[in-house]
């Protein structure tokens, strides 16, 4: 029902988002690496933070795998605040998959984004309930000291083909406009 090249797209769409959004600071250095499997993978992190991005034809759950340690806390929050942490990532979670949303916009029309909810790891389970027609995971390392991982789960209601325009120019956010 989705495409080798869909699948395809949908990963570039992630990497290509998650490469520009996920850091805190412009010379931190990200690296995202595509890990083997299909199935639901359970990564140790103790909890999650879910994101999704719908249309008629399909629900995309992006999923970041995190542990709330002092390390983590610190490098997002950059003032290490206790309690910071869910908004400050879930922050820079919704900046991530605002850009994929805004990428798939492309190809799809009628997009809907949720707002991050923080959950704790033992739900992942549950996704089976979802019944994902494409499940991908992902490894990523900022400035090679933090460590977190990411599932996209994608349900398809329609069959879903598209190619990933690698020429498109990347386009500008944060940026105010005054009319």
């Amino acid at each position: 029902m989705i495409s080798e090249q869909a699948r395809r797209g949908v990963n570039l769409i992630f990497t290509k988002a998650a490469t520009n959004n996920l850091t805190v600071a412009p010379s931190d250095q990200i690296q995202i690496e595509r890990l083997d499997g299909h199935g639901l993978v359970m990564p140790s992190e103790k909890h999650i933070v879910v994101l999704s991005i719908a249309s008629y034809v399909f629900r995309l759950l992006t999923i970041f795998h995190v542990d709330i340690d002092a390390a983590t806390e610190a490098y997002f929050t950059r003032s290490g605040a206790a309690g910071a942490f869910g908004d400050c990532f879930g922050e820079i979670g919704n900046r991530c998959c605002g850009a994929m949303n805004r990428e798939l916009g492309r190809y799809f029309q009628h997009l809907g984004m949720s707002t991050p909810a923080m959950l704790d790891a033992q739900c992942l389970p549950f996704l089976a309930e979802l019944k994902p027609t494409y499940l991908d995971h992902h490894r990523i390392r900022i400035n090679d000291t933090l460590t977190l991982h990411a599932t996209l789960c994608l349900r398809a209601y329609a069959p879903i083909d598209f190619n990933v325009d690698h020429q498109a120019a990347p386009e500008t956010t944060g940026e105010l406009e005054l009319f």
